[in-house]
Formats: C-alpha cells, sequence, structure tokens
C-alpha cells in the first residue's frame, strides 16, 4: 500500500484553506495547518484530524520551526499550500509604511520562506506539490490597495520564477488567481448577481487538488478562478 500523503497549508483558517483541509482529507492525506493563531484552528483540526502548528508566516525563523516539526512527524511533504496574505487599505498618503511593509512581509516574503523550505525538501524526496493563493490583485492593481498589489504581484512572480526553476526537478508550481469573492456562511454579497455569484471554496479546493493530480506531461503554472458572472 502506498504511503498516505501529507498536505501543509499554511495561512490557514476559515473559508478555503479550511475546504482545502477537508478536501485533501477526503482524498486521504494527512494535514497539517499553521497560523498565528491556531486557537482558531481547533474545530477544523478536531473535523479532520489535522496536526496545527502555531506560524508567523513573514517569520524566517518561524518557518524554519514550522518545517522542522513537519520532518519531526516523520514521513514525506508530498503538498504545500501558501494562503497566507496581509493589506494595508487606503489612498497612499495616508498609509503607514510599517503596516505596508508588514502586509508584503506575509503576503509576498512569507511565499518565498515557506517555498524555500518545500524546495529542499521536495527536491530530496524527488517530487511535490507547491500551489500559491494569488488574487485579481495578482494581475491587476486596484486603486486603495497598493500593498495587496505589490505583494500578490511579487508573490505571482515567485510563482513563475519557481515553476521554470523547480518543475524540472519534479516539483509541480502552481499559482491560482482567486477573481472574485469567495463565499462564506452566511453571506448574502452575491445576492443582488444571481445564483452561483461567488466562488464556492470547496469548488476552488476541487481546483487545487486537481492541478496536485494533474500529470507531469500536462502540468499548468497558472490557473485563472472566478464565477461565472465575475466581469474581467
Amino acid at each position: 500500500m502506498a504511503a498516505t500523503e501529507r498536505a501543509l497549508i499554511v495561512g490557514a483558517g476559515a473559508g478555503l484553506s479550511a475546504a482545502l483541509a477537508r478536501r485533501c482529507t477526503r482524498d486521504g492525506m494527512a494535514v497539517v495547518l499553521a497560523a498565528r493563531d491556531i486557537r482558531k484552528l481547533e474545530a477544523l483540526a478536531g473535523e479532520t484530524g489535522a496536526t496545527a502548528i502555531a506560524c508567523d508566516a513573514g517569520s524566517a525563523p518561524d518557518v524554519e520551526r514550522l518545517f522542522a516539526a513537519v520532518d519531526a512527524a516523520g514521513g514525506g511533504l508530498d503538498l504545500v499550500v501558501y494562503n497566507a496574505s496581509g493589506r494595508a487599505r487606503g489612498p497612499i498618503g495616508e498609509l503607514d509604511p510599517a503596516a505596508v511593509e508588514q502586509a508584503i512581509r506575509v503576503t509576498a516574503f512569507g511565499g518565498f520562506l515557506v517555498a524555500q523550505q518545500a524546495a529542499k525538501r521536495m527536491a530530496a524526496q524527488g517530487h511535490g506539490t507547491i500551489l500559491f493563493t494569488g488574487a485579481s490583485a495578482s494581475v491587476k492593481g486596484y486603486a486603495r490597495s497598493s500593498s495587496f498589489a505589490m505583494g500578490k504581484f511579487a508573490l505571482r512572480g515567485l510563482a513563475q520564477s519557481l515553476a521554470r526553476e523547480l518543475q524540472p526537478q519534479n516539483i509541480h508550481v502552481g499559482h491560482i488567481v482567486i477573481d472574485g469573492g469567495i463565499a462564506r456562511t452566511g453571506d448574502t454579497r452575491g445576492a443582488e448577481r444571481g445564483p452561483d455569484a461567488l466562488l464556492d471554496p470547496a469548488a476552488i479546493a476541487d481546483t487545487y487538488l486537481h492541478l496536485h493530480h494533474q500529470p507531469r506531461t500536462a502540468w499548468a503554472w497558472e490557473i485563472e478562478l472566478r464565477p461565472w458572472v465575475e466581469p474581467f
């Protein structure tokens, strides 16, 4: 019998990352969840049997400790999803530089730190998948959202660069542009736009797992997901 695959989701919480944890569990994978505050993950960890580890994704020592803990549990690391992000909203003249620096650190630099640790392990084992969660801001800079655009543009560049560097080593790197709002329990944002106006997190999770399972003869490095009524 093949060994159980293991997935690490960084920036875990409700919504997409919770849907990813459930989808990975349904696939028979062992799941590790990482977030700054793991108290919010207690119910999800109990539901999925996942292990929760505290980690500030923008801190190199924290990320190193996270991967050391994953190593200590034994086994390989087949799928790593970087789902953490930060933003400082407001007009350029009013933004706090420290808040912007922190947003970029979490959104982009954290992605580098996690990918670096994942790549080392996947190169040694000869396979793996690294997926980055992007956004509309990965390809379009919106007004009053400069920090988010900088972070997400940088994350997309990281993903594209790593795809070219790591795919010849049998490491599949993917970037998923989430172009639209993600539905939440009790959400009414899409009501006026008709059915399915918000992205279903479970459907997004299915796409992530599809990327993970793609045959290497036909790997995709980027895919855009949006509701059928979303303009683009």
